[in-house]
């Protein structure tokens, strides 16, 4: 990997507490009204393109495939700022230790996930066909699910999908039924 990417990279955490490496690739430009989601999606989108454009050899768009995504994961772990406890560290499934320790910094697994979902969108409206997107790969799906079983063992947490609120059921009056003509 090119030291040069890491030189003009800095990192960027989104209002809504996803964590993405934001390049000072200069941008396309996007009007005022882009929604958060939007812009963090098109900062993404031109991260990626970045670390392809900086990587020894340099890739294209079209042969990248589920491994470069993995690559690209790996990389972004050495910005993360989630403890991940080793198995061997005392505080190993503690949520909250009480003390420092030697373990390492990791991306957290809900940041990859959903840096991961807005790439995939990013890829489908970049022209991408969705059975050709890297970024939905197995390869990338099975490893999002090992970082999150791997993260919430060590840390503590479980990672359990929120149940959706439904709105509960309204009560219809029911009505008796007109006497069917011929029936007595």
């Amino acid at each position: 990997m090119d030291s040069s990417y890491s030189e003009n990279a800095s990192l960027h955490v989104s209002n809504y507490g996803a964590t993405s490496l934001a390049s000072s690739f200069s941008p396309s430009s996007s009007s005022s009204t882009s929604s958060r989601y939007e812009n963090q999606k098109r900062r993404d989108w031109n991260t990626f393109g970045q670390y392809l454009k900086n990587h020894r050899p340099p890739l294209f768009l079209s042969r990248c495939s589920g491994a470069h995504v993995l690559e690209f994961l790996r990389y972004l772990d050495q910005f993360g700022k989630t403890k991940v406890h080793i198995p061997i560290c005392p505080f190993y499934g503690h949520p909250n230790p009480p003390a420092p320790c030697p373990c390492p910094l990791r991306q957290a697994w809900g940041s990859l996930d959903a840096l991961i979902g807005r790439l995939r969108a990013a890829f489908e409206e970049n022209g991408g066909k969705p059975e050709a997107n890297p970024f939905g790969a197995r390869a990338v799906r099975l490893y999002l699910r090992e970082v999150r079983d791997l993260q919430s063992k060590a840390r503590g947490i479980s990672y359990e999908k929120k149940k959706r609120k439904r709105p509960p059921a309204q009560q219809i009056p029911t009505l008796p039924l007109p006497p069917q003509p011929g029936a007595s």
